[in-house]
């Protein structure tokens, strides 16, 4: 797809993180940026940010879990603008459960799901029939991880599940495109190769009272910042890709048409061949070992 500008960019999770860096990128190609979040005080700094630099936007406090919020959201957008023409479905929490998978509490799996996969699903249903009746060029993205989406990390297992769900989610979006002949691109973001500074370790701080904790966590959560300065203590340096390579990412892939924005990595494809090595070969998933024996 090529963009020009003019055309529409709606990103959800766009007040921090990965939907903020993309939002900025969106607008420096002349853009139109329709910004998403749940959180809106930072919401509203980050489009203060872009209107500074002469971005048009249409700015919205939205919950992507609640299909009316994202319903009204289209709605906005195509009376505003009158067209959409890039779709980036980014909003995602990390679920904050706890111990193994039969001591988690039900509604971090719940939250988990309704955000990082229903809003999804959300994004698809009420952009899509839009973006298609208008018989232009358009693309989704939709946000992904190496962590479900190639092999899980298993003390992450609720967000794993969730990001492995949004991989084959997108896989069967791009064949119903593809056999719809539409002139719509889907394409699977894999934020990376390395970790990111982002507001996933805080996520805590926008849950929902309808899918509050059944009972309190053993212990506190800990920030990104806790987490790194452990590393450190441990002797173990930690890579961080910048927000703005990734956006960079996505506005290069929507480009070329390529469905899975996949950063190159070692340790990556070195994953994905040894999943792979497993399945075909009818064996246990031993490339999760190294995890296991460094946590028992």
């Amino acid at each position: 797809m090529e963009l020009r500008a003019g055309q529409v960019a709606v990103v959800t999770g766009a007040a921090s993180g990965i939907g903020r860096a993309m939002a900025r990128r969106f607008a420096a190609e002349g853009l139109r940026v329709v910004l998403a979040d749940v959180e809106e005080a930072p919401l509203r700094a980050a489009a203060d940010e872009l209107i500074a630099d002469g971005a048009e936007l249409l700015v919205r406090t939205v919950d992507v879990g609640v299909r009316a919020e994202v319903e009204a959201l289209a709605g906005a957008a195509y009376e505003t603008f009158g067209a959409v023409h890039v779709l980036c479905n980014n909003a995602g929490v990390g679920s904050g459960a706890e111990g193994r998978m039969w001591e988690h509490d039900p509604n971090d799996w719940r939250w988990a799901f309704e955000v990082n996969v229903w809003g999804v699903f959300h994004g698809v249903q009420c952009f899509l029939p839009r973006m298609l009746a208008s018989g232009e060029p358009g693309h989704v993205v939709n946000t992904s991880s190496t962590d479900g989406g190639i092999a899980p990390l298993p003390t992450a297992s609720v967000y794993a599940v969730t990001k492995a769900a949004v991989v084959t989610l997108t896989e069967s979006l791009y064949a119903h495109l593809t056999a719809e002949g539409a002139p719509i691109g889907a394409s699977v973001l894999f934020p990376g190769p390395h970790m990111l500074r982002t507001g996933l370790w805080e996520s805590h701080r926008n849950r929902p009272a309808r899918h509050a904790k059944s009972r309190p966590r053993r212990t506190p959560y800990r920030s990104l910042a806790e987490w790194e300065a452990a590393m450190a203590e441990g002797g173990r340096e930690v890579a961080f890709t910048p927000v703005e390579d990734v956006a960079e990412q996505v506005v290069d892939g929507i480009r070329a048409g390529r469905f899975w924005m996949l950063p190159p990595s070692e340790h990556t494809d070195a994953q994905i061949r040894a999943r792979a090595r497993s399945q075909l070969d009818r064996t246990a998933p031993t490339y999760l070992e190294h995890f296991i024996l460094d946590h028992e």
